[in-house]
């Protein structure tokens, strides 16, 4: 089970950091798309990138983990969220729904609660 969430945290991070990293330029339209300010995009980016970065770091020290879990979990339902309110299609909201759900198994993981 510790492996299975290890690589549940380790897929949720390097998502995250690949996406904001080599793929800003994408996350720059959406951001625009939605109504959503620079500064908001910077402030999701960053916390994004601090909560990957915890996740991973929470492969050796798992008392980091239940929080950014959570917090990850809290940006996916908002990312949700406005690609709802954007009318985007499944295929574009697929792929934080389904770090949504990994953001949750990990958090249940990490409360002892699976």
């Amino acid at each position: 089970m510790e492996n299975i969430t290890n690589i549940a945290q380790l897929v949720v991070a390097l998502s995250v950091a690949f996406v904001w990293i080599f793929r800003f330029e994408n996350i720059v339209k959406e951001f625009k798309q939605y109504g959503l300010s620079s500064l908001t995009r910077t402030m999701v980016g960053a916390a994004k990138l601090v909560l990957a970065t915890l996740l991973v770091v929470g492969i050796w020290y798992s008392e980091l983990v239940l929080i950014p879990a959570i917090l990850m979990g809290v940006l996916m339902v908002a990312a949700q969220y406005f690609h709802f309110k954007a009318g985007n299609p499944w295929k574009k909201r697929l792929p934080s729904l389904v770090l949504l759900l990994l953001s949750a198994y990990i958090a249940l993981a990490a409360a002892n609660l699976l």
